[in-house]
C-alpha cells in the first residue's frame, strides 16, 4: 500500500510540475557582438594603432600619432571578426571575438594562430588621408 501511494505521489508531482516546466523561459541568450560602430587599440608589427570600424563596416587602422597603415571592410561571420584590406592582397583575415566592454581588452586569435591582446575603447571616427 505504501508503494501506491508514493507511486501516486510522484506522478502527482511530476503531472502537476509539467506545465510549470513548460512555461519556463529559456536562459537569456548573450547579445552578438557588435563590430560596427566600435574603435580598438592594440600593437601590430611593433606599432601602436587604433582601428575604428565604422557603421557601414568599413575600418581604418591608423597609428595612435595619426599615420594611415590600412583600410578595408569588416564583417562578422560564424561569430569571428573578418577583416579584407583595400591595400594588401592578402584576402580576407578572420580573428576571433568576445562580448568586450570599453576599457577592457581581450586576446584575440586569427586563422593561423597568431594572437593579439586588442583593447576596446570609446568609438571614434577615422577618416582616411588626404
Amino acid at each position: 500500500m505504501r508503494s501506491i501511494i508514493c507511486v501516486t505521489a510522484a506522478l502527482a508531482f511530476c503531472v502537476c510540475s509539467g506545465p510549470a516546466i513548460a512555461k519556463a523561459k529559456p536562459p537569456a541568450k548573450p547579445a552578438a557582438f557588435q563590430l560596427n560602430e566600435t574603435t580598438w587599440t592594440f600593437v601590430d608589427h611593433g606599432k601602436k594603432v587604433r582601428e575604428s570600424i565604422d557603421a557601414d563596416g568599413n575600418y581604418i587602422e591608423n597609428t595612435i600619432g595619426g599615420k594611415h597603415v590600412d583600410h578595408g571592410t569588416a564583417v562578422m561571420k560564424d561569430k569571428k571578426a573578418c577583416f579584407t584590406s583595400a591595400m594588401t592582397k592578402d584576402g580576407e583575415e578572420c580573428w576571433t571575438t568576445s562580448p568586450v566592454k570599453i576599457g577592457h581588452s581581450m586576446v584575440t586569435t586569427n586563422g593561423k594562430g597568431r594572437k593579439l591582446k586588442v583593447t576596446r575603447v570609446a568609438y571614434m571616427k577615422l577618416s582616411m588621408p588626404k
